[in-house]
């Protein structure tokens, strides 16, 4: 990194509680440093695989369960948002696994943040496998950010 690059900081976020711990605290840095702030979501459903459930809603209207595309890029949208005083430049990855995205996403990044579980299956872990990949992996340092004790215990 030269003196004119700017600090670039790259978040993983799944709309899961713990990557907006890790979404809060990029932001925090990015203002810190006056960084820029690059999040990553990843869908990864085939264009057959997904077929569309129809919904009733309250008030007795059909609609349509929104596509994991649709709902990834209303994810994205939303953490960009919650980041609006920052610079945010938001990826949203089609057919690629969360870690490699963020991966790739960190070959230009100076610090990596990343919540400590996402949305998988084993809530027992300390430490999901993205997030495992990614610490082990990553060419730049990372951050993963962990739940409070007093949250740990309910």
């Amino acid at each position: 990194m030269t003196n004119v690059d700017r600090f670039v900081i790259v978040v993983g976020f799944d709309g899961s509680k713990q990557s907006h711990a890790a979404l809060e605290w990029a932001i925090e840095e990015c203002q810190f440093r006056d960084a820029e702030l690059r999040i990553v979501t990843v869908w990864d459903k085939a264009p057959m695989s997904w077929y569309p459930a129809l919904l009733e809603t309250a008030a007795g209207e059909i609609v349509a369960e929104e596509s994991p595309q649709q709902q990834a890029e209303q994810i994205s949208a939303a953490a960009a948002q919650a980041a609006d005083a920052v610079n945010v430049v938001t990826r949203t990855v089609q057919n690629d696994s969360a870690a490699s995205a963020i991966l790739a996403a960190a070959q230009e990044a100076d610090l990596v943040v990343i919540g400590a579980r996402g949305h998988g299956g084993f809530a027992g872990l300390h430490i999901g496998s993205v997030s495992s990949q990614v610490a082990n992996h990553c060419p730049c340092p990372v951050l993963v950010v962990r739940p409070k004790a007093a949250a740990q215990a309910r």
